[in-house]
């Protein structure tokens, strides 16, 4: 996987937005999502394996569960996929990602946080025209069926598959990107999408590293995160806008109102 550190808030825009022409198109339509975390540290580990311990052995406990107690809090399906989304969205550990579309939304999720203003931030730009081509044969045909380059809620529980036998969709591990429905205005405002790996164990960056997917990991120097963070600010990409609600609104104003942490301090 290549590795860019920008120098610049310019240098940033060129980098994530390099790719974006289409030439059949002749349109700017970029084939790339983004995940932005607040530290180059950061792994591409689920909210699942950040569990710990024997997290792979707890996936189906954890669904069960939610199943079971919050069956009455919306409109469910017997689908996997739809309970697997409905969890992400929550807050319950899982095996899925989340990306954007948005090359501001990956730069808000790596500029947000100020508790890791000290640190390099890093934003993953995926290339998901690319990542089709290692997709098992029965997804492949299922996306050339119903057209497009992402599947879909709908496209996944038109494939009748349960987690076990999408593991065992190919002997080599791949992973699927998949929009969710558009429940509510944060994942409308957020340009949202997940990503999910054939095994719970099977970590993102690494499966990505030994593959031939058009990929980027790009670095944010800690020099430049503020400038890039109050200018987005200015552009309204915040959490007022991106997660829509008091609970929002509260965050970006405590963010917004925080007082920059000197180098010397």
């Amino acid at each position: 996987m290549k590795t860019i550190i920008v120098e610049s808030w310019g240098h940033l825009q060129e980098v994530l937005f390099n790719g974006s022409w289409n030439h059949e198109l002749a349109r700017y339509r970029s084939p790339y999502v983004f995940r932005g975390q607040p530290s180059e540290k950061f792994e591409l580990k689920t909210s699942l394996m950040r569990l710990g311990g024997n997290y792979a052995t707890l996936e189906k406990h954890l669904l069960r569960n939610f199943k079971k107690y919050g069956h009455d809090s919306f409109e469910s399906t017997d689908s996997i996929w739809h309970w697997l989304t409905m969890a992400q969205h929550h807050g319950l550990p899982t095996r899925l990602l989340d990306w954007t579309y948005s090359p501001m939304v990956g730069m808000h999720f790596a500029t947000a946080d100020i508790d890791f203003a000290d640190q390099d931030g890093i934003i993953w730009k995926v290339n998901y025209h690319d990542s089709y081509r290692q997709l098992p044969k029965k997804m492949k045909d299922c996306l050339d069926d119903f057209g497009g380059n992402v599947l879909t809620l709908e496209m996944l529980q038109s494939l009748q598959l349960d987690l076990d036998t999408f593991d065992l969709l190919s002997k080599e591990e791949f992973f699927v990107f998949f929009e969710p429905p558009s429940t509510d205005a944060r994942i409308v405002n957020q340009h949202a999408l997940f990503s999910i790996a054939s095994g719970a164990e099977v970590q993102l960056d690494q499966l990505l590293s030994n593959s031939d997917i058009d990929c980027e990991a790009i670095v944010i120097p800690k020099e430049i995160k503020w400038e890039i963070r109050d200018k987005l600010d200015q552009s309204n990409i915040t959490e007022r806008v991106l997660f829509p609600g008091l609970d929002g609104l509260s965050a970006w104003l405590k963010r917004h109102y925080s007082p920059k942490i000197l180098d010397d301090a």
